[in-house]
């Protein structure tokens, strides 16, 4: 089956793409395992020169990566170039970083000498979403190859161009060939290649379905993963939030991506003395943001990625309203082509809707109102995701205990808006996955942490 690339702005097929074919996808894995067998050998400066040549490919091609994503899945373009700005901060800060942070490690013992070393493990699958379809493999991608690795890339189904696009920018940046590659296969043949003696280790962000479905196929083969899945971010308002910035700080991470973010804000937890307030300003803010042609530069929000994602959208929308949830901005589907869905505000929601317990993948806002901090924080944790939460009040020490020993999240954030930074570990807990990517800690993911001991 080919892979159909199409513009959810107009439904109009932008390009058909075949499938590698198993015969081909074999010979890719042996090469890529063959220029591992040098690339684990090559020194960090060699790694780090081609790796920040990558980051000046990106930034030279930005403008025409940025456009490439609003065709394929409908990112603004303004949003598009600040992504491809990220991707290549992540190469520069692991070429720059990488060396240290796999650096041998002595440990004195009744040795005479021991110590840690972190040795690569060989090629490593990435399966990658459409969401964010640069970053996403970047992020993942970058410190698995400074580790040594080998990576082969099967990245979401609907943005076949940018997977070729990102294959093209390492091979413009003279990475050794085949280290690199993308497989342009369906989901489907993910198991296959997770079964491939020569795959190693395997990174997913995804879906909880898809990330339960490549750990246990993962298990079976005893082979590594690491998991970044959904999420249904809370974000706690208390009584003392400043609430100009506070709504400023929710509504951009709510209509980030279209609202398709696995860190988006979602679930809005309000103490009850200040909803009202919070909500009259929210409207005010996401009814001022622009829908509209993601080519457009005062555009905010482009439309969903696919047709069925944005009716999939609505249909939780509509269940939630059924149920008691009241609608104070959108939740019509507008009237023209395109996968668009407005910018939508339910208040009133309620555990056993589906905008209290399900991921909620668009621009769509749940209000739930607590009578106090002890109550925003039980329906903050009453979510089987744990991947971001915040918290917004003018005691930022009160936020920083409450965010450090009691939100159950792997990035809690206080007064802005959860987001992911080279420099931090990012990854959650639940149902939102496990390990970590960014950071030290990511970079330690896909390598043999391997004891030393000499007498």
């Amino acid at each position: 089956m080919p892979l159909i690339s199409v513009n959810p702005a107009t439904g109009e097929t932008i390009q058909s793409y075949p499938e590698t074919p198993l015969s081909e996808v074999s010979g890719i894995l042996q090469q890529a395992n063959s220029v591992f067998a040098v690339w684990r050998r090559t020194s960090f400066a060699i790694r780090a020169s081609l790796m920040k040549q990558v980051g000046q490919m990106l930034r030279k091609q930005a403008e025409a990566f940025a456009r490439l994503m609003a065709q394929e899945m409908g990112k603004p373009v303004t949003q598009g170039r600040s992504e491809i700005e990220k991707c290549a901060w992540v190469c520069d800060y692991y070429a720059e970083h990488a060396q240290r942070f796999l650096a041998q490690e002595i440990i004195s013992t009744d040795a005479a000498k021991s110590f840690v070393a972190f040795e690569p493990l060989g090629i490593v699958l990435a399966v990658m979403p459409w969401n964010f379809p640069f970053w996403q493999v970047f992020r993942a991608v970058v410190p698995a190859l400074m580790a040594g690795n080998a990576v082969v890339l099967k990245h979401a189904s609907n943005v076949p161009g940018c997977a070729l696009a990102i294959e093209a920018v390492f091979q413009d940046a003279r990475l050794p060939e085949g280290l690199f590659r993308s497989l342009l296969v369906s989901s489907n043949r993910v198991a296959d290649l997770i079964e491939h003696p020569l795959v190693k280790a395997v990174t997913l962000t995804g879906s909880t379905l898809a990330g339960q479905a490549v750990a246990a196929k993962a298990a079976v083969m005893l082979k590594k993963t690491v998991l970044e899945l959904g999420g249904s971010d809370p974000y706690i308002v208390l009584e003392d939030a400043e609430l100009k910035l506070t709504v400023e700080a929710c509504v951009a991470s709510r209509l980030i991506n279209s609202g398709q973010s696995c860190i988006a804000a979602k679930r809005f937890i309000v103490v009850k003395s200040i909803q009202k307030p919070f909500e009259e300003l929210m409207v005010e803010r996401m009814r001022a943001s622009k829908m509209g042609d993601p080519f457009d530069e005062t555009v905010a929000i482009g439309p969903l990625a696919r047709h069925d994602l944005r009716d999939a959208l609505h249909q939780q929308v509509q269940t939630s309203v059924q149920r008691g949830a009241r609608a104070l901005l959108g939740g019509i589907i507008p009237d023209s082509k395109g996968a668009y869905y407005p910018p939508t505000i339910l208040t009133n929601v309620k555990k056993g809707m589906p905008a209290y317990d399900e991921e909620i993948f668009g621009p769509v806002a749940s209000i739930i109102g607590v009578e106090d901090t002890a109550g925003a924080i039980r329906a903050a944790n009453d979510s089987p995701f744990g991947l971001g939460a915040a918290i917004f009040t003018r005691d930022w020490q009160h936020g920083e205990q409450i965010a450090t020993e009691q939100l159950d999240a792997g990035c809690c954030f206080v007064n802005t808006f959860v987001r992911s930074d080279p420099r931090l570990p990012f990854g959650g807990v639940k149902q939102s996955g496990y390990g970590r990517e960014l950071s030290v800690f990511g970079i330690r993911e896909f390598v043999n942490v391997k004891t030393i001991y000499v007498k």
